[in-house]
């Protein structure tokens, strides 16, 4: 199944295309639906999810470290190490915040 998925998601259609506006398209609409969600979440459910989303961002960092050593051009190394800096600032961050949640709940 996954292999499929994967087969899918490398053939999208791009006749004509510049894969620069593709990617574009991806990450706005990947922005909205991600800001969409997260507004929608309420405040006291906030810190839990954020905690179980370090998963999430741990995937996030291997992308951007792929990203970086995939030496295309400067620019793209320059952005993917700009991506796996943000990347783990989201992470150690989201530890630090779970850790602080953990330790209001021990006596």
């Amino acid at each position: 199944m996954f292999q499929l998925l994967a087969e899918t998601a490398t053939q999208v259609p791009t006749q004509g295309t510049h894969p620069l506006v593709v990617g574009l398209a991806i990450f706005v609409l990947a922005v909205f639906v991600g800001f969409e969600i997260i507004t929608k979440i309420p405040p006291t459910l906030h810190t839990p999810l954020m905690s179980g989303s370090n998963a999430i961002s741990g995937v996030t960092l291997v992308g951007a470290v792929l990203a970086s050593g995939a030496e295309q051009t400067d620019l793209a190394t320059m952005l993917g190490l700009l991506a796996v800096i943000m990347a783990t600032v989201n992470v150690v961050g989201g530890f630090l915040v779970t850790h602080r949640m953990l330790q209001k709940f021990r006596r």
